[in-house]
């Protein structure tokens, strides 16, 4: 399932990263978000969502968690 789509406050495992954008796919690298990685929702925003991904807290826009299948 897409990251939107995830329930908050439920802990889920990254399975892919569905992007051909590079810069996008290394941006996400380097905050930590990569298969395999843990990824919890925080809360639900109007254009995204709050999440945490190792010691950090990130808000992504929708459009970058529609391309995190967990």
């Amino acid at each position: 399932m897409k990251l939107l789509e995830a329930s908050v406050g439920e802990e889920y495992i990254i399975k892919a990263i569905m992007t051909d954008d590079e810069e996008l796919d290394a941006f996400l690298f380097s905050l930590g978000c990569y298969a395999g990685q843990p990824i919890t929702v925080i809360s639900r925003l109007k254009g995204g969502c709050v999440v945490s991904i190792k010691d950090g807290r990130y808000n992504i826009d929708s459009q970058l968690a529609e391309a995190i299948i967990v």
